[in-house]
This record gives structure tokens, sequence and C-alpha cells, in this order.
């Protein structure tokens, strides 16, 4: 698409175009026997739902929540809402109610899409359970979203507070497939069989709209077990794997063999989310044959900046250089563009650890378009929008992210904010204080670690907190160690020292 067709695009077109060239042709396909349906009747499907979303009462620019797992119902629930006019609310189906109940007040959603109803939603909202088949042809729904209209509102923590809802406008997410799709050779192509076992409530399960594009098969899977993906992958003879470091990490553990054979069909891995370690690197090729590219991505970016795609080679620490039509450079905390700097390992004496790195700040036209509901803390006058991410550019200009200038903590790619697992803790009335960081792990990336200062005499456990936790927040929030403290390490103004804790 050029700019302008992107500007005044809308979602819904995907899934129409997909459905006039290929009506045929495997759309999703859920593992284990799940459903499976063609791009004709996924468009059906999504037609049907339009209209029932419109007899609801739904009317254009209505928050619809989507509570669904990684399934054929998710797609069709996508592109039916957005047909529909509504702004999708994508949501956890595990959290826990305190979290979807914030979560629909905060975004004003109307009703939520979902497998089973839940039991108490807040007055107002209503609960339906999306049909993934159609009997017959569904009326067809005229799109009335496009260009800036919002799209999607997808939460992530803030790096000052609660979660906050990015708002990505169809131009947004469009252009993010543009950009993606300039990379040569094409990152994905009509044919392939993409496996998604990715949340696809998570920004990086909008990847669903890149099969779309391109008119791949997405096959679906609600949970990753190492040895059960495996063999899926030889079933349904996959061949692009869109992965996060864990996954990849337990594949690197399992027989080389056996690893091999389950992977033959597959020609290209990707990973984001976090850093992978360069054994898992080396144990995939050795095993398959095949490299790992990796990438940088932000919801607020919808979602892809960089990859190693763009090179066409891996680079163990780096996460490549930024997709044609994205810009980047790095900046000081006022906003002023740094000198490109160099690898620190050039750099010998003169590199230190505030030397060659800076605020990582991007502009392009898969920019968000502020946070839920007025807009604010989006991109500049300019267009350029500073992440809280700290980097620097090697000598070929490929970046590398090496600390964050806040305390969010990532986990399999999901934003925890400490602020907010502090606040649960501090329920307890046998906490005094608790301080949250995260902690290398090698299978998520990051893990949550909590320190907790008990009140005198208390009687409190690690289980006790963890299961509190539980109660409160999602899974990947709640704390994967906790320690036992006197006290919290603090500044002479009393705050607390994080870098202390970990």
């Amino acid at each position: 698409m050029s700019a302008e067709q992107v500007a005044d695009a809308s979602v819904p077109t995907l899934l129409a175009e997909a459905a006039r060239q290929w009506p045929g042709k495997a759309a999703v396909q859920e593992t284990g026997g799940g459903v499976a349906l063609t791009w004709a009747e996924l468009d059906n499907a999504a037609h049907t739902l339009a209209r029932a979303l419109l007899d609801a009462g739904i009317e254009r620019g209505d928050r619809v929540a989507l509570r669904l797992p990684t399934s054929a119902a998710f797609a069709v629930s996508l592109f039916g809402a957005l047909r529909a006019g509504a702004v999708v609310v994508p949501i956890s189906p595990q959290g826990p109610a305190a979290e979807l109940n914030g979560l629909l007040e905060h975004s004003g959603a109307r009703l939520v899409l979902e497998r089973e109803p839940t039991e108490e939603l807040p007055d107002g909202v209503t609960s339906l359970s999306p049909a993934v088949t159609s009997d017959g042809a569904a009326e067809p729904v005229d799109a009335s979203g496009a260009g800036e209209d919002i799209a999607v509102i997808s939460y992530t923590s803030g790096t000052t507070g609660p979660p906050r809802g990015v708002m990505l406008s169809h131009r947004a997410l469009l252009a993010n497939l543009d950009q993606l799709s300039r990379i040569v050779p094409a990152p994905l192509v009509h044919g392939d069989r993409v496996l998604i076992t990715i949340p696809l409530f998570h920004v990086y399960g909008l990847g669903l709209l890149q099969t779309t594009a391109v008119g791949a098969t997405a096959i679906l899977s609600e949970r990753f077990l190492a040895e059960r993906t495996l063999a899926d992958c030889t079933e349904y003879r996959v061949t692009s794997i869109a992965g996060v470091p864990a996954m990849y990490a337990e594949f690197a553990a399992m027989d080389p063999e056996e690893l091999g054979q389950g992977l033959s069909t597959v020609r290209r891995m990707t990973s984001g989310a976090a850093p992978l370690h360069p054994k898992i690197l080396t144990a995939l090729r050795g095993a398959t044959g095949l490299d790992v590219y990796e990438g940088y991505g932000l919801t607020e970016c919808a979602p892809v900046v960089t990859t190693t795609l763009v090179t066409g080679y891996p680079k163990p620490g780096s996460v490549g250089r930024p997709l044609p039509g994205v810009e980047l450079r790095l900046v000081d905390s006022d906003g002023d563009a740094e000198p490109v700097p160099l690898d620190p390992d050039d750099l010998g004496d003169a590199f230190d650890e505030d030397g060659g790195t800076g605020l990582v700040s991007i502009r392009g036209a898969n920019l968000f378009s502020g946070y839920w509901p007025d807009g604010s803390h989006g991109p500049d006058e300019e267009g350029w929008f500073r992440t809280g991410d700290v980097g620097y550019l090697d000598t070929d200009g490929d970046l590398h992210l090496v600390d964050r200038a806040n305390d969010l903590i990532i986990v399999n790619g999901f934003n925890v904010f400490p602020h907010e697992v502090e606040n649960v803790i501090s329920m307890l009335d046998e906490v005094v204080e608790a301080g949250v960081v995260g902690v290398v792990d090698e299978r998520t990336g990051e893990a949550v670690k909590a320190v907790v200062v008990p009140a005198p005499g208390a009687a409190l456990s690690e289980q006790q907190v963890v299961e509190h936790c539980a109660e409160h927040l999602a899974g990947y929030k709640v704390p994967h160690t906790v320690e036992f403290a006197e006290s919290l390490p603090h500044s002479a103004t009393g705050k607390l020292r994080r870098m202390r804790l970990r």
C-alpha cells in the first residue's frame, strides 16, 4: 500500500481481500483437531458477528472487549467487532475478576466477547459468546472505521502507574504491516503456515493481521508445551514460528535429533519480547540448521520497530535495524539527539555506564495516537515518540538494548509495573513494606522478585504472599520469588533503591 492508501484504509478490508483472492484456502486452524476456517468462512463468520453486535446496539466507536484465548473465535471476534465499527479491547482470559473489571471500567467497554459468560460484570456491560461458523451467507456489513479512527486499545503497564490503554488506529496497524512487507525477502508469504501460540490478546498476537495480509494460514495453539507443540509443527507442516525466548529455550533443551525432525518443515523462526541467550541460538542452529531472527517492538508502535530480518542475518545481542519507513535515533533525557554511539567493545576505557547510550526514540506512520482516553503522551509535534528503553548502535548500525530508563519488568513480553505488585503485597496486614524488581530468568527473560519486610512478630510465608498476589493479579505479574528482609534500601530522600534489591 502507498502512504495515502494506508492513511485511508480499514483493517477489516484485509479479511475481505483475502476472502476475495483465496476463498477456499485455509485461514485459521486450531491445533488438536479444533476449528478450521477458510478465508471465505472466516469472512462470513465475521460478517455474522458484526451484524449481531449491531443488533445488540453497538455503535461506531463503542468499545468491545475480547476476552478469548488464542483461537479461531478470537480471529472472528477481532474482524467482526472492527467491521461493526467498534474499538477492540483485548483482555487476558485468565486475568482475575478485579483486573478484568478495572480494565472494563477504564476503557468503557459495553460488551465482552468470551467463551463462557462471566458471572459478575460491571453494570451496563453485557457478555456474548461469538459463533465461529455461520449458517448460510451472512448479511454483509460495511466496515465503518478507517484511517485515524481507533481500531484497538491495547493495555500495557505504564512507566509511571497502572496499565495504560494504547490507542492504535487503523492507520498505525496497517502502516506496520506495510513496513514489514518492505523487508526483502518478505518475512511471510502466501502459502506459509504460521504457528501462533503467543496469546492473541497481547499486541504481538496482532501478527494475525500479517497472516491475513498475505493469505498465510495461522496455526493457532492455546498453550505452548514443547513436546506437544513440536508434534503440532509436524502434523500441520508449520513453515514459520513466531515465538518468545521461553519457547525457544524449551525447544533447545530437547533432543537435537527429535527437534530437527519436528521442525523439518520450518523455514523461518522469529523471536521478540526479550533477548535470546547465545547458547540457545547455537543449540537451535545445530539441531535444525536454522537461525532465529530477533526483533524489538512496543505496543505504542503497533508493534514492530526493528528486526535482524532487515539485514538478513542474526546477531546475538542485537535486535537489528529499523523497518523500512521507521526512523530511530538515540536521545538524551531532554529529548536532544545524541551522536551515533559506537559499540562499547570498540570504545575501551572511554566507555562507561553512561557513555555511548541513549533513550530510543522512534518516528513512523505506525505510531499510536496517545493513551486512552485523551490521547495524552503520544508522539511529539515532530512525530517522535521517546521510549523508556536505553540502547546503543554498533558500528554496523544495529540496535542493542542495554537497560531501561525505568523499572518496568518484562516477563515473556508482558509488562509488569513494580508499584502495582507492591501495592497488592502491601494489602496484607503482616507486611510493613515491599519492593519489587525484575531479575534475569533464562526461560521468561525476566521474572518478578519481591522483597518483603514483615511486621514485627508476624508469621508470613512466601506461599502466602504468592497466593495473595494470584488473587489480585494476572499470572505473569505474580512474584516468582519472595525474600524477606528486616528493611529495604532507600536513598537520602526516602526513595526505594531498586538497584540494590536486584
